[in-house]
């Protein structure tokens, strides 16, 4: 690690942390679509039970 340190920082690290950050926004947008999607489901569910 600290050799690493000292060298530098090699080109296919970075371009692999780029890739796993990009894969993680990605899932972290889609699981806050859903659960979005899910409490607005909820929402509407609660309305039309109190109606009737």
């Amino acid at each position: 690690v600290f050799s690493s340190v000292r060298m530098g920082v090699n080109p296919e690290i970075n371009a692999l942390a780029t890739l796993i950050l990009g894969v993680v926004g990605i899932v972290g947008f889609i699981a806050w679509y859903l659960m979005a999607r899910a409490e607005k489901q909820r929402v509407r569910d609660i309305q039309r039970a109190r109606q009737g």
